[in-house]
C-alpha cells in the first residue's frame, strides 16, 4: 500500500495508539484477540466498548481518530447500525473519517452470508491504495497476524522516522517532548481572547502562579490546556499536568507533583529536594487542576516555586490560593446573545454560548442549526444558562428529545425555583448547580439513581466496577443501558486510558451526585460497597505484581489508584482498619515498583492515629509504612527497633512471609548507618532470603539478595557480591520479575565495568538498557547509557562518551534521581578522557544535551535496531 504520511515513532513520554473499528456483538472474541495483539506490542487500543447507542458519539470518535496513528477495521457480516438521520452506519462513517493519511490494516473475517451494504464498503477497501487487508478465520488467527503486521508496519516507520539527511530533525522542534496535555474531545468554542491572555501572562514570567478562577463549569480546565498548548513554545523543558481532582489530602501536593514529573517515591531522599534537583535551570510549566480541592497546600507550592526559579505555575481553582507570587485570572462566562435579541443565523456573528450549542448539538443531531424558528429559543437558552459551558453542553444534550423551544420552556420554569432554592451562594454557583438539577429531573428514575451512586466512584471508573456496585439497587443487571444514556446526556464522559475504556464524572457533577446520595442517607452504603469492591480487586490484583503480569497489574493499579485511596480512607474513617491495612500490605511490591511510598504512609499514619484496637498484623504493616520513608533520611536506632518490633508483631500474627520482609527491612536501615554492624544486616538478610525462598516469595528473595551484594561490594568481597547478584538474577527471571533482573543488572555490570571486564560489562549494560526500555524505567535507562558511557570513556571514544553522558544526565536530571557515589562507574573515566580531549568531550556533551531518548538509546546501541525501536515505539 502507498503512503502519503511518515509519521514520527514516539519515545516513552507518549503511546501509539490504534482505533479498532468493528461491530461490537458479532466480533467480541475478535475484539478481545484485537486489544491482546495490540497491548502485546505495547501500544493503546482505542476501543468503544458501550457498542451501538441510539445516537452515535460521532464528535466522540472524530477525535480519536484525529489523535490515532493507526486504523485497525475488523469486518464479518454484519454492516453494523444506521442511527435515525444518517446514511451509513457507525462501522462505514468510522472508515470516512479515518485520515487518509493514516496506516489502515483490514480484517476480513470469512464469510458466505455478508450484508450487501457490508460488501460495498469492502469493495471500497480494496480499491484504498492506503489500506492493506487480509483475511482471517479465528480470533487466534486474528491476533498473531495483527501483532505481526503492527511490527512491521513499525520496522518501516522507525527507518522513515530517522533524521533527514539533512540533518533536520524529523520531530516538530516546537513542541516540548515532556508535554502531557489531555487531548480535548470536543472542539473548543469562544476562548480564543482568555488563550491569547493567558498565554500572555506566562510569556511575561513575571508571575510565578497564575490562577484561572471561578465557579465550577464555567471552563477553567479546558482553558488551562489550550492556553498551556498555546503557550509550549515558552516552556522547552516540557508542560506537566497535574489532575488534584481526587486529591483531598494537603501532604499528597509534593508527591502528585512528583508522579506527574516522573519522580519514583522510594523514600530515598525528600521529595522537596528531588523536585529542586529535577526541576533546577529548567524552563517547565506545571498545570495544577482543581486546585480549590487543597487550597490550604498552597503555601507548599510557594515552598516550591522559590526553590525552582525557572518553573512555572497555571493553576485552576474556585478559589482565589492569596499567595505571594500569584496573578488571578478570573475566567468569565461565554457571550451570549445582547439585550433580547434573537441568535444569530450567520455563522460568523454568533456569540460564543450559541456557537457551543450548536456544535454539542450537531454531535447528536446532525444537520441542527439556528433558524428563524428556533433563533429566539437558542438565545433565551444561553442567556437562562448564564453562558456557562458546562450548563449549555447540558441543555445541548437534550436536543434528541426536545426542541429548543422545549427545552427553553423547562428551563423558564425550573431554572428561576432552583435558583432561588440557594441564596446563599454566588449567583453563578447558582446557576451552575440548578442547571444540573434541571439536566437530572429530566431523567428516568433509574438513570437517575445510578447518576446518583456513581459519586461515590474517584475520577474514572469501569464498567466492571459499576456493575460490581449495583446489587440491591434499582438499576441492578441494566447499568450498560443507563450508563449508555447519561453519556448521551453529557453527564458521564467516556474515554480511553492506558487502553482500557472508563467513564468519568465531572468535578462538579460528582459533587452533585455525592449530595443527592447523602441526602437520601445511602452515601455511606455505597461508599462501603465501593470501598469492599476495590479491596476485593487489590486482593485479586496483587498476586500478579510477582510475574509476567507485573507490568498490566502495574499499569491497571495506576489507573484505578484513586478510587484505591478513596477505598482505604473510608475503610480507616469507618474503623475498618485491619481491611485498610491488609489492601495497603498487599500492594507492598506495587508502591516499591511505582514509588508511591509518600501516600500509602499518610494512610498509614492516619490509622495509627485512631488509637483503636487493632490486630498485631495491622499494627506490624502500618508501623513498617511509617519507618519506611524515615529510614533512608534519618536512620536511627529508633527505626531498627520499629523494624524489629514488626517482625515480632508479624511473626506474633503468624504472617512468616511478612517478618521476612520485614527483617530484610529492619537490614536494610543498619545498612543506613556510617558505621555497618555488618554481621547483624548479613545475618538478618540471610534468614530473610531462606524464609523468602521456602515461601516461595521469589520478588523478595530476590531484592534481599541484592541488598547482600551490596554489603559484600562495599566491604570488599568482590566474588560473593557477584554471586549475589547473580543469584538475584536468576531468581527474577524463574520468576519473569523484569524489573528485579533490572535493579540486579544495575549494580552486576558496574562491578564487572571496576573489576576490568569491560566487553563483559558492555554486553551487560546494552541489557540493561534493553530492557529498562522496555519497561519503560527511565532511572535504569540513564544507568545504561552511563555505564555505556564509561565504555566509550575507556576506549577513547571521546564524542561518544560525551554525548552519552550528557544525554543521561538529562534523564538524572528531569527525574531527580540520586545515586551513592561509590557505586557510580562513569565519572571517573570521563574525568580521564577529558584531561585527554577536552575538545572532542565537551564537544559530544553539547550533541547529547539535545538528543531526545530514543536518540540516546540509538547512539547507545548502534547495532541493535530492536532495541532502538523500543523507546521510540512503545509508548
Amino acid at each position: 500500500m502507498s503512503e502519503v504520511r511518515h509519521p514520527v515513532i514516539r519515545t516513552p513520554d507518549q503511546r501509539i495508539r490504534v482505533f479498532v473499528s468493528s461491530t461490537l456483538r458479532e466480533l467480541a472474541d475478535e475484539r478481545r484477540a484485537a486489544r491482546t495483539a495490540i497491548e502485546r506490542m505495547k501500544l493503546a487500543p482505542v476501543m468503544f466498548e458501550l457498542g451501538a447507542r441510539p445516537h452515535p458519539p460521532r464528535e466522540l470518535y472524530r477525535s480519536y481518530l484525529e489523535q490515532s496513528d493507526v486504523f485497525v477495521g475488523i469486518y464479518w457480516e454484519s454492516y453494523g447500525w444506521i442511527a435515525p438521520d444518517e446514511d451509513v452506519s457507525g462501522l462505514e462513517d468510522e472508515y470516512n473519517l479515518a485520515p487518509r493519511g493514516m496506516p489502515k490494516l483490514i480484517y476480513i473475517k470469512a464469510s458466505t452470508h455478508r450484508e450487501e451494504r457490508l460488501t460495498a464498503l469492502l469493495a471500497r477497501v480494496r480499491d484504498d491504495d492506503t489500506a492493506a487487508y487480509f483475511t482471517f478465520e479465528t480470533a487466534d488467527e486474528l491476533q498473531d497476524r495483527l501483532a505481526d503486521d503492527l511490527a512491521t508496519l513499525f520496522a518501516e516507520r522507525f527507518d522513515q522516522s530517522r533524521p533527514r539527511a539533512n540533518g533536520a530533525d524529523a520531530d516538530d522542534p516546537g513542541v516540548p517532548a515532556a508535554t502531557r496535555l489531555p487531548e480535548p474531545t470536543t472542539p473548543t468554542i469562544g476562548r480564543e481572547h482568555d488563550i491569547t491572555a493567558v498565554r500572555a501572562l506566562l510569556a511575561q514570567g513575571t508571575d510565578r502562579v497564575i490562577t484561572l478562577a471561578g465557579p465550577g463549569g464555567i471552563g477553567k480546565s479546558r482553558l488551562a490546556v489550550e492556553a498551556a498548548r498555546a503557550a509550549a513554545d515558552l516552556f522547552p523543558d516540557g508542560i506537566y499536568f497535574v489532575a488534584l481532582e481526587a486529591v483531598l489530602d494537603v501532604d499528597l501536593l509534593l508527591p502528585t507533583i512528583a508522579a506527574a514529573v516522573g519522580i519514583r517515591d522510594s523514600g530515598e531522599a525528600g521529595l522537596l529536594e528531588r523536585l529542586a534537583a529535577a526541576l533546577d535551570r529548567r524552563r517547565v510549566l506545571i498545570v495544577l487542576d482543581n486546585f480549590e480541592q487543597i487550597v490550604e497546600a498552597a503555601p507548599v507550592l510557594v515552598q516550591l516555586f522559590s526553590i525552582v526559579p525557572m518553573a512555572s505555575f497555571l493553576v485552576t481553582s474556585r478559589i482565589v490560593l492569596r499567595i505571594r507570587g500569584e496573578r488571578v485570572y478570573e475566567v468569565e462566562p461565554l457571550t451570549t446573545p445582547p439585550g433580547e435579541m434573537p441568535a444569530s443565523l450567520n455563522r460568523a456573528t454568533r456569540s460564543s454560548a450559541v456557537a457551543l450549542f450548536v456544535s454539542r448539538a450537531q454531535a447528536i443531531k446532525q444537520g441542527f442549526d439556528v433558524t428563524a424558528e428556533n433563533a429566539a429559543d437558542v438565545a433565551d437558552i444561553c442567556r437562562r444558562l448564564g453562558g456557562l459551558p458546562l450548563a449549555i453542553e447540558l441543555a445541548a444534550a437534550r436536543i434528541r428529545l426536545l426542541t429548543p423551544a422545549g427545552i427553553a420552556e423547562r428551563l423558564g420554569q425550573s431554572l428561576p425555583l432552583l435558583t432561588a432554592a440557594a441564596r446563599d451562594i454566588p449567583e453563578r454557583h447558582r446557576t451552575m448547580r440548578a442547571a444540573i438539577d434541571w439536566s437530572v429531573s429530566l431523567l428516568p428514575d433509574l438513570e437517575r439513581d445510578l447518576l446518583e451512586d456513581l459519586g461515590v466512584f474517584a475520577t474514572r471508573f469501569s464498567l466492571d466496577a459499576v456493575e460490581a456496585l449495583g446489587a440491591g439497587r434499582s438499576w441492578d443487571g441494566q447499568a450498560l443501558e443507563a450508563l449508555s444514556a447519561l453519556v448521551d446526556g453529557s453527564l458521564v464522559k467516556q474515554s480511553e486510558v492506558d487502553g482500557r475504556v472508563s467513564f468519568s464524572l465531572l468535578a462538579l457533577v460528582r459533587e452533585y451526585a455525592l449530595a443527592r446520595l447523602k441526602e437520601r442517607g445511602e452515601a455511606d452504603r455505597m461508599r462501603s460497597a465501593h470501598a469492599d469492591y476495590f479491596a476485593g480487586f487489590v486482593g485479586r490484583l496483587a498476586p500478579q505484581l510477582r510475574g509476567r503480569g507485573q507490568a498490566d497489574a502495574v499499569m491497571e493499579l495506576e489507573v484505578e489508584l484513586p478510587n484505591i485511596r478513596a477505598a482505604v480512607r473510608h475503610l480507616i474513617y469507618t474503623d475498618r482498619l485491619d481491611h485498610a491495612a491488609d489492601a495497603a500490605w498487599g500492594l507492598l511490591i506495587y508502591w516499591w515498583l511505582s514509588g508511591s511510598f509518600a501516600e500509602v504512609r499518610l494512610w498509614m499514619q492516619e490509622l495509627l492515629g485512631k488509637q483503636q484496637p487493632i490486630a498485631a498484623h495491622t499494627r506490624a504493616a502500618a508501623t513498617f509504612f511509617v519507618l519506611w520513608g524515615e529510614l533512608w533520611q534519618h536512620p536511627s536506632d529508633q527505626m531498627v527497633a520499629g523494624l524489629g518490633e514488626c517482625v515480632r508483631l508479624f511473626t506474633e500474627s503468624g504472617d512468616e512471609e511478612a517478618a521476612a520482609m520485614a527483617m530484610a527491612g529492619r537490614a536494610t536501615a543498619r545498612m543506613q548507618f556510617p558505621d555497618l554492624d555488618v554481621a547483624a544486616a548479613v545475618g538478618e538478610l540471610s534468614t530473610a532470603v531462606a524464609t523468602l525462598h521456602e515461601l516461595g516469595n521469589t520478588w523478595g528473595e530476590a531484592i534481599a539478595e541484592v541488598s547482600l551484594g551490596r554489603i559484600s561490594w562495599a566491604t570488599g568481597q568482590i566474588d560473593e557480591a557477584l554471586a549475589h547478584f547473580d543469584r538475584a538474577t536468576e531468581i527474577a527471571r524463574a520468576g519473569q520479575d523484569l524489573f528485579t533482573v533490572v535493579v540486579a543488572g544495575v549494580l552486576r555490570s558496574r562491578l564487572d565495568f571496576l573489576r576490568g571486564e569491560v566487553a563483559t560489562a558492555e554486553d551487560e549494560f546494552g541489557e540493561l538498557l534493553r530492557l529498562s526500555t522496555r519497561l519503560h524505567y527511565e532511572e535504569g535507562m540513564a544507568y545504561g547509557l552511563e555505564g555505556m558511557c564509561a565504555v566509550a570513556a575507556i576506549r577513547g571514544d571521546s564524542w561518544r562518551a560525551g554525548a552519552l553522558a550528557a544525554a543521561a544526565a538529562r534523564i538524572r536530571q528531569r527525574i531527580g534521581v540520586f545515586d551513592v557515589e561509590a557505586f557510580m562507574v562513569h565519572p571517573i573515566p570521563l574525568a580521564a578522557l577529558r584531561e585527554r580531549d577536552p575538545e572532542g568531550l565537551a564537544a559530544g556533551e553539547r550533541a547529547g544535551a539535545d538528543l531526545s531518548l530514543g536518540e540516546a538509546v540509538a547512539l547507545a546501541l548502534p547495532e541493535d535496531q530492536d532495541a532502538v525501536r523500543e523507546p521510540l515505539a512503545k509508548q
